[in-house]
C-alpha cells in the first residue's frame, strides 16, 4: 500500500501500522478528513485499539452507517464515525463485505451504543453483524421481504 506521506504520519496509522501492519487496506484524505480503509477480519480489533490507545482515544462512536455500491464487489461499505473528544479529533474508516455474504463483527461490545445502527444496516441493507445481542429488524415489520435501501430492491416494492 503506498499512502502518501501526510497519511502515514497521522497518529492513527501510524499506530495501527504497528500493531495491525496488514489491517490497512488505503488511506486517503479529503477535505481535511482522514478515511480508513481497513480489511474486514480487522475492524473490530482496529476499533478496540484506537478506542483504548492512551494517545487516541477515539471514545465515542459517532456513527455507523453502510452504503450500497451495487454492481460492484465487494458490494457493502460499512462506515464507522469516531470522535476524540479528548484531542478534538474525528476519524472515518470503512469497511467493505460482499453482496454474497455481508457479515462482519459486531462492535456492540465495544460501543453498546452500535445496537440499534447496527439494527437499522442490517434491517435496511440486510448485512449481518456476527455477535450482535439482537440483530433482529428495527424499521421494517418483521414479515417484511428483503432490504429496501439496497440498490436492487424493486422500487414498487416486494411482490
Amino acid at each position: 500500500m503506498g499512502l502518501s506521506p501526510e497519511v502515514t504520519e497521522h497518529p492513527a496509522v501510524k499506530k495501527i501500522q504497528s500493531v495491525f501492519p496488514d489491517a490497512l487496506v488505503n488511506a486517503e484524505r479529503n477535505f481535511a478528513e482522514l478515511t480508513l480503509e481497513v480489511r474486514s477480519g480487522a475492524i473490530h480489533s482496529v476499533l478496540e485499539l484506537l478506542r483504548d490507545a492512551d494517545e487516541l482515544r477515539y471514545s465515542l462512536l459517532s456513527d455507523l452507517t453502510a452504503v450500497d455500491r451495487f454492481p460492484v464487489e465487494p458490494r457493502f461499505e460499512i462506515v464507522y464515525q469516531l470522535l476524540s473528544i479528548e484531542n478534538r479529533k474525528q476519524l472515518r474508516l470503512k469497511v467493505r463485505v460482499t453482496g454474497d455474504d455481508p457479515v462482519i463483527e459486531s462492535v456492540v461490545s465495544l460501543w453498546p451504543g452500535a445496537n440499534m445502527p447496527e439494527r437499522e444496516v442490517f434491517d435496511l441493507f440486510g448485512v449481518q453483524f456476527k455477535g450482535h445481542p439482537n440483530l433482529s429488524r428495527l424499521m421494517m415489520p418483521d414479515d417484511w421481504e428483503g432490504h429496501p435501501l439496497r440498490k436492487d430492491y424493486p422500487v414498487e416494492g416486494p411482490r
